[in-house]
């Protein structure tokens, strides 16, 4: 990708945080925007570093993720494509209270504080959307809190394989919800076959859903020889996607 040639307002205007402003607006903001690329094991910020910008991973991944103080690593929050973050605490002129580093080659678009700051201030409903997703990552990390009490490992997981799948897919966040006991038990949903990627490695994700990768593994070959999936490497087989949501429920 040539950065000289990229269009940052037209890639902005995507988003569905800016989808609503003018191209007027979209200009302005790109004008305290950068685009920086990362390889793979690349630190984005640390813990204590000035937070004066949020971020937004046009392609690749970025994981947020805290250190104990024995240097045990949990992971917050996994950043692909299209995905934001960095937004609420840059406005509470508090440094990071987290670490971000690439987990692929990453491209990642900074959106300046003093450009949102500009429009906030000449258009009060730019503020209602930030406030908007603002509000949409609170509520995820609510129902990690929650997962993470409330569910079993193997909800966990199959949670996460549920909620991986393509937003397009016909009744796809019915089943996630569902994996978990919080929604209708799945009956005569339309989707059925899928195939997924797992986009980073089992221990990452293994942190990301707080057990172990050792866990994480032998969970996806008890649903293997159960015959609710099949595994390829990263690539995982779902033959029937209600059946494999109903499991936990039975």
């Amino acid at each position: 990708m040539d950065l000289q040639h990229f269009d940052i307002p037209r890639y902005l205007a995507a988003l569905p945080l800016f989808q609503e402003m003018t191209s007027a607006e979209l200009q302005r903001l790109a004008t305290g925007c950068r685009l920086r690329r990362f390889s793979r094991g690349d630190t984005v910020f640390r813990v204590g570093t000035p937070c004066e910008e949020f971020h937004v991973t046009v392609n690749g991944q970025v994981k947020l993720y805290a250190l104990s103080p024995a240097g045990q690593e949990k992971i917050i929050e996994l950043a692909g494509p299209g995905i934001t973050f960095a937004e609420a605490l840059m406005f509470t002129d508090k440094p990071y209270i987290v670490n971000a580093q690439a987990l692929a080659d990453s491209l990642l678009l900074s959106v300046g504080k003093a450009a949102v700051v500009r429009e906030i201030e000449s258009d009060p409903r730019f503020a209602m959307r930030m406030l908007a997703g603002i509000s949409r990552r609170l509520h995820g990390l609510v129902h990690d809190v929650q997962a993470y009490s409330l569910h079993s490992g193997m909800q966990r997981v199959i949670g996460y394989l549920l909620n991986s799948l393509p937003e397009d897919v016909e009744d796809a966040a019915a089943l996630a919800l569902a994996s978990t006991g919080c929604g209708a038990r799945p009956t005569s949903l339309k989707v059925r076959t899928l195939d997924i990627s797992l986009p980073v490695s089992k221990a990452t994700i293994a942190s990301r859903l707080s057990i172990t990768p050792e866990y994480f593994s032998r969970v996806l070959h008890d649903l293997e020889a159960e015959g609710l999936i099949r595994m390829d490497k990263r690539d995982i087989h779902i033959p029937d996607a209600t059946r494999l949501a109903n499991h936990t429920l039975q």
